[in-house]
């Protein structure tokens, strides 16, 4: 024992170790994956018309998984030095929160509904659990400013083909081309692929040279836009896995340390030399 330091202290820093240990563990790690899995799955066997008596043997599973998960946050929160520090964090919040809403008992029929909704969120744990999928969602959402520039050019492009295809080929299809918003759905139906084809060969019997509205169209959208959205995409992905990798890495020393090191030591050898 440490001078100064009470037994009750010891035990807790001994206790906070073994919680360390174990939500470091890697067995530890692909047990809660595999339990978030198992979540999913139960949450998709509900969706089925089963036996009453399965239907009581998949609550007893719910119910034990839920008990795993309130031991696992509980593992997480012990194990932090500063328990101030794990309320820091958004997914600690986050998985907080789906535990606890999950252990409130809901029986009545709003109440129940509302509960299985919170167990289907539990899927997205995995995101917390697994430090790729934190750094790919983080890209995404850091991108979406980025993206929110690329979306309004997209709608200025789709707003002036819509207007054209309303102005020429209204009279050829109401149902595809009647307005500018029916316009708009025409044309993410083209966007995507689906069946251009045959709207493409509607105009193109009144309009000879309609096909260059339709490929110019995809060539705007579906190939020049996408590869925009596909680079900022990957930007910003490569931006996370450099900060990843620093924040990791933080506690290396630099070229300079060993610079420094380096110099130090010459610099004693030289002293030490008679």
């Amino acid at each position: 024992m440490k001078p100064g330091s009470s037994p009750t202290s010891t035990g807790q820093a001994t206790l906070q170790q073994r919680f360390l240990r174990i939500k470091s563990n890697r067995v530890f790690e692909a047990l809660v994956i595999s339990i978030i899995v198992l979540s999913a799955l139960l949450i998709g066997a509900r969706t089925y018309q089963i036996d009453p008596t399965w239907s009581k043997v998949l609550t007893v599973l719910d119910y034990s998984v839920t008990l795993f998960f309130l031991t696992e946050i509980s593992i997480r929160f012990w194990a932090e030095d500063n328990k101030r520090n794990f309320f820091k964090s958004g997914w600690n919040i986050f998985d907080t929160l789906i535990v606890l809403i999950s252990i409130i008992p809901m029986s009545s029929g709003d109440l129940a509904l509302l509960g299985r909704l919170i167990r289907i969120f539990r899927v997205l744990r995995m995101i917390s659990i697994i430090p790729e999928l934190r750094i790919l969602l983080n890209s995404l959402l850091r991108a979406l400013p980025q993206l929110g520039y690329v979306v309004i050019l997209m709608f200025i492009i789709f707003y002036i083909y819509a207007a054209l295809g309303s102005t020429f080929f209204h009279n050829i299809n109401q149902q595809l081309w009647g307005d500018i918003s029916i316009s708009l759905l025409t044309l993410f139906r083209v966007m995507t692929f689906e069946d251009w084809t045959d709207v493409m060969y509607e105009t193109m019997a009144v309009y000879p040279l309609s096909w260059t509205y339709y490929l110019s169209f995809i060539f705007f959208t579906a190939f020049a836009f996408l590869n925009m959205v596909i680079g900022i995409v990957v930007n910003v992905m490569e931006e996370e896995n450099r900060k990843a990798y620093a924040e990791a890495h933080q506690d290396d020393p630099t070229l300079s340390d060993v610079m420094a090191e380096l110099q130090d030591l010459k610099r004693r050898i030289k002293n030490s030399t008679p």
